[in-house]
C-alpha cells in the first residue's frame, strides 16, 4: 500500500468546509497538525495511520504487503453510473433506474441521494484526474463559490466544472494545463447535483 502523508490526504479530502477538524478529531490531534502533515512538516504518526484509513473509509485489517485495504463495510454504498466529462459539454442517454450499476463504497457522507461518476477528461485535474470517480449529491444544488458540480444545459448535454459567480460562463476548469477553454453552454443552466469528493485508485 502507498504511504499515507500528507499528498495521500490531500487526494482524499474533498475541500469541504471543516473537513480537516473532522480528521483531526477523528486521529486525535489538532487542526493546526493536520496543515502540517499537509505541508509536509510533520508525519503521520504510526499509530494515526489506522485513524486516518478509517477516516476515508477503508477496513483496518492485517493484509498481504502491497494488498490495498477493502472499503469498510460500515460505508455507504453509492451507484457508479456513469461517467462525467471534464470537458466541453456531453450529451449521456436518460437512466430510468440505478439498480443495475455496480456500487462503491465511501463513508463520511451526509444525508442526500449520491451517485458516483467516473471523470473523463482533464479541464478538472487539479482536482479529479481522468478516470478518478467524482462522488456527486443530486439533492445539493444550492451554489457555493469554489465548490464544484455536475450541470447540463437545456440540450441535457452535462459537465463537471467548479462555480466562480464572477466568471463568464460561470462554472469553469480546474487544470494544470494552459488555457483550458471553459464549456459552451446551450441556453439555461442547470445543476445537476454538487461534486462532494474525489476517489481515485492507484
Amino acid at each position: 500500500m502507498e504511504a499515507i502523508d500528507g499528498k495521500w490526504i490531500v487526494r482524499h479530502l474533498t475541500g469541504r468546509r471543516g473537513e480537516k477538524a473532522q480528521l483531526a478529531r477523528a486521529i486525535g490531534t489538532k487542526p493546526d497538525n493536520i496543515s502540517k502533515i499537509i505541508s509536509g512538516v510533520r508525519a503521520v504518526q504510526p499509530e494515526e495511520v489506522p485513524k486516518v484509513l478509517e477516516f476515508f473509509g477503508y477496513e483496518v485489517r492485517p493484509s498481504a504487503q502491497g494488498e490495498e485495504p477493502p472499503r469498510s463495510t460500515t460505508a455507504q454504498p453509492v451507484k457508479l453510473i456513469s461517467w462525467v466529462s471534464a470537458g466541453q459539454l456531453v450529451d449521456h442517454p436518460a437512466i430510468d433506474s440505478f439498480e443495475d450499476f455496480p456500487s462503491i463504497y465511501a463513508a463520511d457522507l451526509p444525508p442526500g441521494r449520491w451517485i458516483a461518476l467516473r471523470v473523463d477528461g482533464t479541464s478538472m485535474n487539479k482536482l479529479s484526474p481522468p478516470e478518478s470517480i467524482v462522488i456527486v449529491n443530486l439533492d445539493d444544488t444550492r451554489l457555493v463559490p469554489g465548490r464544484c458540480y455536475v450541470v447540463a444545459d437545456e440540450t441535457g448535454a452535462a459537465t463537471y466544472k467548479a462555480y466562480d459567480p464572477n466568471a463568464e460562463p460561470q462554472f469553469q476548469p480546474r487544470s494544470y494545463i494552459e488555457n483550458t477553454p471553459a464549456p459552451v453552454f446551450v441556453g439555461a443552466v442547470r445543476v445537476v447535483g454538487r461534486v462532494y469528493r474525489t476517489m481515485l485508485d492507484m
